[in-house]
């Protein structure tokens, strides 16, 4: 498979030249495609998988791309990846059209990230001012800083604060406040994994105290 992957890298290569500087680099046991700064490709066991931004998923689903999807602890985990089929690939400047608009997207969402990094946090879905007060005291200042730290290492933060667990409804909310979610939309794949540590750190703290 690898082969066919480098076979295929090649071409991709040829067909987005035009899109600027195509880099091609090992990632995810497949290789990587970056342009002008933006990952916005991967090649996978000889398929090419367009990546897809928040603005640009709904695009990829209309045109009935596969999505990527991988297991994760015994759970499908649904990725922003979606594979170009047979019938695109015999159309070089169909696929080119759609690489474009995966790499427009992708350096949209950079430049709006950028844009947001010190945006306050109660800006953000789910965050309301008295949260915001609180993920100040243990060191989070802007949504960048939340970003960084992610869910699970801030909601940690805030239940050793408050000395003592502040349940999952928050860990949620952290979350989507991140991925840009309401609590109660939150991707299906999010939820168990978080439910998944959520569960684990509460055994923990069980076996701790007996």
């Amino acid at each position: 498979m690898i082969n066919q992957s480098k076979k295929r890298v090649l071409e991709c290569l040829e067909i987005f030249a035009s899109l600027g500087d195509v880099r091609a680099r090992t990632q995810f046991g497949g290789f990587s495609l970056s342009a002008n700064g933006a990952m916005f490709a991967l090649v996978s066991d000889g398929d090419l998988y367009l990546r897809a931004s928040a603005e640009t998923e709904a695009h990829f689903c209309r045109k009935k791309m596969e999505r990527l999807i991988y297991r994760k602890r015994g759970m499908d985990v649904r990725l922003r990846y979606f594979k170009v089929n047979p019938s695109q690939w015999e159309d070089s400047d169909v696929v080119r059209k759609l690489g474009k608009y995966s790499l427009k997207g992708m350096l949209r969402e950079i430049e709006l990230r950028k844009n947001n990094e010190a945006g306050r946090l109660k800006d953000l879905p789910n965050l309301s001012l008295a949260l915001e007060r609180l993920l100040w005291q243990v060191g989070i200042a802007n949504s960048g800083d939340l970003r960084t730290q992610g869910a699970c290492k801030t909601y940690l933060k805030l239940c050793a604060m408050k000395k003592k667990s502040l349940g999952i409804n928050l860990l949620m909310a952290l979350e989507g406040a991140i991925l840009g979610y309401h609590e109660a939309a939150l991707p299906v794949a999010s939820r168990e994994i978080l439910t998944q540590w959520f569960n684990h750190q509460q055994e923990q703290s069980s076996d701790t105290m007996h």
